[in-house]
């Protein structure tokens, strides 16, 4: 485990897995797909979400939305959206979105192993930094899922 207190010594964080308190749940955070697939032991051809920090950087990753769910898109909190088989979602005003200024998305997932509920032990042998603030570590409720397209939304989880 590593205790930072300044973002500025992690030089290539980008490869690194954070054990983090996400905005919904306890997550694992990192732009190393392949990593995050390992320690979750899944199958490497599904897919996994990708959080941004801001509506800005969603946009600069040319995620386009349909015109119709714009607005809802921007009012969500705790929802993850699914367009055209990318799932994504918008986390500002949290932890990692501050703690990773650095970077303008990264894959997220569920800090457990697959099908099996959050375990402390699990993911400090499995992350590289574990970031910490004054509430700990809490396993939460997941994001809200909605597929959406140009014709409807459907709620999936």
């Amino acid at each position: 485990m590593v205790n930072i207190n300044s973002t500025t010594r992690l030089f290539s964080i980008s490869h690194q897995v954070l054990l983090i308190q996400t905005d919904t749940t306890v997550g694992f955070l990192s732009q190393n797909e392949r990593k995050l697939s390992e320690i979750k032991s899944r199958d490497s051809s599904k897919p996994f979400i990708k959080v941004y920090k801001s509506f800005q950087a969603l946009k600069e990753h040319h995620i386009r939305v349909p015109k119709r769910y714009k607005s809802i898109l921007r009012r969500a909190k705790k929802t993850t959206f699914i367009v055209k088989n990318s799932a994504f979602r918008v986390a500002y005003d949290t932890l990692s979105s501050s703690f990773l200024r650095e970077s303008s998305w990264n894959y997220s997932t569920s800090a457990n192993a697959s099908g099996k509920n959050f375990d402390f032990a699990f993911c400090e042998q499995k992350a590289d930094i574990i970031v910490l603030d004054n509430q700990g570590l809490v396993e939460g409720d997941a994001s809200s899922l909605y597929k959406i397209n140009n014709r409807e939304r459907k709620r999936l989880r």
